[in-house]
């Protein structure tokens, strides 16, 4: 997902946002050589995922290093140049830590000054119709006490060796060479949502496939049977069981299974959560290849955004 020269230029941003005193202010960038203001955001680079542009272009121009809420949609719009260009938004949260850690702001090359207005501010400072609308969809989570959410992030498996090209059992097949690839791909851009936990398939690709995550964010894995094949195909994996305690728990985790398993997982979260989701979405991270990624945005009970990912590594 990046921008070639003969299609449009792809960016990533959001609208970053903390709590003061029980209101969400929103953070307005200045850009001294656009003479506007607007939103953190930036291309994404060749070979990079859309989801770790946002977060590693909003560390560039403002020096808070975000995690990525539910997404906001996307703003598009032809440059001077005649080039098309697509901006994809998300809500990013700056806890009272990141904010104290970051400290006050310093001006770079691209951004003159920030400052943290209220949404209704924002609306009159934002020099672009586009950032409004974007600005706008905040708003509506914000009204729906929708805005603070957590994910569940749904991983299949990276490219594994072909059954009938092994003789072990099947929980032991490893990962093909393209499969290590897009395990190091994934991390990433699985890493832009925040997981604090990551809990896999007892299986050897799965537990293969989140390795590199596991070491880029320091998170130790959790692997049960219960999003395993094996005993999904034996009756005897309790998928309703992993999701319940998940959306309990209320903190984001990766679900790294298998392409059996997957529509289980995701009909599993549908069902105990509420809110209206995009059906085709639902269908969409239900139905992943190898490598793939859904992530499924949750405000308390409230299943907010679903979004899928592919895999930047070609299977």
């Amino acid at each position: 997902m990046s921008g070639g020269q003969s299609g449009p230029v792809v960016a990533a941003g959001a609208v970053v946002w903390r709590d003061h005193d029980g209101t969400p202010l929103v953070l307005l960038i200045h850009r001294e050589h656009h003479k506007d203001v607007s939103f953190p955001k930036g291309k994404v680079d060749p070979g990079e995922s859309v989801p770790g542009a946002a977060v590693r272009e909003i560390d560039e121009e403002t020096g808070y290093r975000v995690h990525l809420g539910a997404p906001l949609g996307r703003a598009e719009y032809v440059l001077p140049s005649g080039r098309d260009k697509v901006v994809h938004y998300w809500s990013a949260r700056v806890s009272s830590k990141e904010f104290d850690r970051a400290g006050r702001f310093r001006p770079n090359d691209e951004v003159a000054a920030v400052e943290w207005v209220t949404v209704e501010e924002a609306r009159t400072r934002l020099t672009y119709e586009r950032d409004v609308a974007i600005l706008d969809r905040f708003a509506e989570r914000v009204a729906a006490g929708e805005h603070r959410t957590f994910a569940l992030i749904a991983l299949r498996h990276a490219k594994t060796l072909p059954g009938s090209e092994w003789n072990g059992p099947d929980a032991t097949r490893p990962l093909l060479p393209v499969g290590r690839s897009q395990a190091k791909a994934a991390a990433a851009p699985v890493a832009a949502f925040g997981p604090k936990k990551i809990v896999s398939s007892t299986a050897a690709r799965c537990l293969a496939t989140v390795e590199p995550l596991s070491a880029s964010t320091r998170i130790g894995v959790s692997d049960t049977p219960d999003i395993s094949q094996d005993a999904h195909e034996r009756g005897r994996a309790d998928v309703d069981g992993v999701v319940r305690k998940r959306i309990a728990k209320g903190k984001s985790t990766v679900l790294c299974s298998h392409g059996p398993v997957l529509p289980d997982i995701i009909a599993r979260i549908a069902d105990d959560t509420s809110g209206a989701a995009d059906r085709a979405e639902l269908r969409r991270a239900a139905m992943l290849s190898v490598g793939d990624f859904a992530v499924l945005h949750i405000a308390g009970e409230t299943l907010v955004a679903v979004e899928t990912h592919r895999n930047t590594v070609s299977a």
